[in-house]
């Protein structure tokens, strides 16, 4: 039982990433029938929903497309920035669509960010708790602490799931409203999207299965 566990945890992410990186690759290299840059298409979006105030920059590596809440900032990718693709399209009106969240004050995306550093730091810590709890049995009560902090980083790891499906939602009747992309378009454009979506399930899944096997643990030890 405990391998089918483990071939779980480690391939559905491997799974995900690779059907994010195949999406991504083959559609960065069609060329967008607007031939529009990333960051024109992230200027455009934000213009027609009076978000003037957001900034659009680049920032270097692959797929490290990000909107910054705090600065209000849509950062993409040099190649999502600089190049007109279907795939650079998809993410950046994503990105924009995190920005019109921010705007809407969208409830999950307000809950994901405040939630954030505290997220970060409980799950760092949890894992010396859980630890402490597995190596000394008589110490229980240590799991139960750990697991508790676990369940912060894993409740952010669920409630990311609808930021992101909307932003994608979002993104797609941006693109389509606006012409930016054509018909024969929106099934790639969607592709990209939902490969990246893809990304965010399995994150979430792993943590949801990780939190219940030391849950049962913690029951079972009682």
């Amino acid at each position: 039982m405990f391998l089918i566990y483990l071939l779980i945890i480690i391939a559905l992410p491997i799974y995900a990433q690779s059907k994010v990186k195949s999406a991504y690759s083959k559609y960065s290299r069609v060329r967008s029938t607007s031939g529009m840059t990333g960051a024109e298409v992230a200027r455009l979006i934000l213009d027609k929903n009076g978000l003037q105030d957001v900034k659009v920059v680049e920032t270097p590596g692959v797929l490290s497309d990000h909107y910054n809440p705090i600065t209000k900032t849509v950062a993409l990718s040099t190649d999502n920035y600089r190049k007109p693709s279907v795939a650079g399209t998809a993410v950046a009106a994503h990105e924009v669509g995190h920005a019109i969240q921010d705007a809407h004050d969208y409830a999950f995306l307000r809950f994901r960010h405040r939630l954030a550093p505290v997220a970060n730091i409980t799950s760092n810590a949890s894992w010396i708790f859980i630890m402490g709890g597995l190596f000394f049995s008589s110490l229980n009560s240590l799991l139960g602490i750990g697991i508790a902090l676990m369940a912060v980083g894993v409740l952010f790891q669920v409630v990311t799931l609808p930021v992101e499906f909307n932003a994608s939602s979002r993104a797609m009747n941006q693109i389509v409203e606006l012409g930016i992309i054509r018909n024969e378009e929106e099934p790639a454009a969607k592709k990209v999207l939902s490969a990246a979506a893809l990304t965010y399930v399995a994150a979430a899944a792993v943590a949801v299965l990780e939190l219940v096997r030391l849950l049962l643990i913690f029951t079972n030890r009682e």
